[in-house]
């Protein structure tokens, strides 16, 4: 869900002036339980500034250690944060962001594509009850 698009001059930037591409909302992580996450920002933000692509197996990636130790072998933060500027405001961000370079991928899951209605159409000869599904042409059954 995008919530807000803003002109790149209104974005906060890094301290070298590079504005970000995309906010995610930090309440996402615990949510989801995607901690992985967090690990491929950090475990990017190093590759891009040392020059390397990483590519894990799925299951045994790169430890957190691992991951610290390029951040730091790259002059960035252990800790993987960094104080963002207001791109509004020119202010320094109170708190410390993570920062860093994921893949992101927009889902084909549209509405127009989801929306079904039906006043009258096929039943179940057994039960007399409307079929189910959108490409069946079925409605909503009873007791679902």
């Amino acid at each position: 869900v995008i919530s807000k698009v803003l002109p790149i001059a209104d974005m906060p930037h890094l301290p070298d002036g590079t504005p970000l591409q995309i906010m995610l909302n930090p309440l996402g992580v615990p949510s989801r339980m995607n901690v992985g996450q967090i690990l491929e920002t950090h475990l990017g933000w190093a590759g891009a500034k040392l020059g390397f692509q990483a590519v894990t197996p799925v299951f045994d990636g790169a430890s957190e250690g691992d991951i610290n130790d390029c951040l730091e072998e790259a002059g960035l933060p252990r800790h993987g944060k960094i104080r963002l500027t207001d791109g509004r405001t020119g202010e320094p961000m109170e708190q410390e962001t993570t920062v860093g370079y994921i893949y992101m991928l927009k889902l084909h899951h549209l509405v127009d594509d989801k929306v079904h209605a039906r006043s009258t159409g096929p039943y179940s000869l057994i039960t007399q009850q409307p079929l189910g599904g959108k490409a069946r042409f079925g409605g909503q059954r009873f007791g679902e």
